[in-house]
């Protein structure tokens, strides 16, 4: 099964691929890697003050989805990729909130729940007092490809 299919079976869409928001690229190839830059959620605020769990998944899987689009866009296809390796992900969160592995958990399932075992990686979750534009996550990732 492509991932395209895979996609359609499971009612998702693919947004455009981000243009970036600054003097950076969208995403870098080095030999059979592919560097995606920080793609931000659409949702603001601060995980502990204004956002739950829930919100803060749901933002992270927004995020997923704007990693695959640009993925898509640098590989032509992401049936090109061969594994997710790692997820770097930063949570816009309050100093007592303590719940970022479930905030990014949105995007690690998203990953998994496409691609299956390739979809498994390596992965941070970190607390930052703030986020460009004021976003409650953001997510970089690294894609194997051939």
């Amino acid at each position: 099964m492509t991932i395209e299919t895979r996609l359609a079976e499971l009612g998702i869409t693919l947004p455009d691929a981000p243009a970036p928001a600054a003097n950076y690229v969208p995403y870098v190839i080095s030999g059979n890697l592919l560097f995606v830059s920080g793609q931000i959620s659409a949702l603001k605020g601060r995980l502990g003050a204004d956002l739950g769990v829930d919100q803060g998944a749901e933002a992270a899987r927004g995020c997923g989805l704007a990693l695959m689009a640009q993925a898509r866009a640098a590989l032509g296809s992401l049936d090109r990729v061969t594994r997710v390796v790692k997820l770097g992900g930063f949570v816009n969160s309050t100093g007592d909130f303590t719940d970022q592995p479930e905030v990014i958990n949105g995007c690690s399932n998203l990953m998994v729940e496409v691609f299956g075992d390739k979809g498994r990686h390596a992965r941070a979750a970190v607390s930052v007092p703030a986020l460009p534009r004021g976003v409650a996550v953001e997510i970089e990732a690294v894609f194997e490809f051939t």
